[in-house]
């Protein structure tokens, strides 16, 4: 995958990740860095999930793509909020 498909990809997963799991991770004109940002680390987290569960790697923009990255992106905020103590 480009780089162009890596930031929609991370700005899909970030978005539909922070409807799932609401956070307070930034906002104003950073707010959409910060949900690409949310995106790719979740893209990567997603990756290693399905590569250890046998469901494939993140590495195409497809449909097993988007739901492993949202997967990671999820993980990865309760991740924060754990580590931050927010409920």
């Amino acid at each position: 995958m480009g780089i162009l498909a890596w930031i929609v990809l991370g700005l899909i997963a970030g978005l539909v990740a922070k409807l799932i799991v609401p956070s307070d991770t930034g906002g104003g004109c950073f707010g959409i860095i910060i949900t690409i940002v949310i995106g790719i680390v979740g893209a990567v987290i997603g990756g290693f999930i399905g590569t250890a569960l046998g469901w494939g790697k993140v590495d195409e923009f497809d449909a097993r793509s988007i739901i492993l990255a949202i997967v990671g992106a999820m993980v990865f905020l309760l991740a924060l909020r754990a580590l931050r103590g927010v409920r």
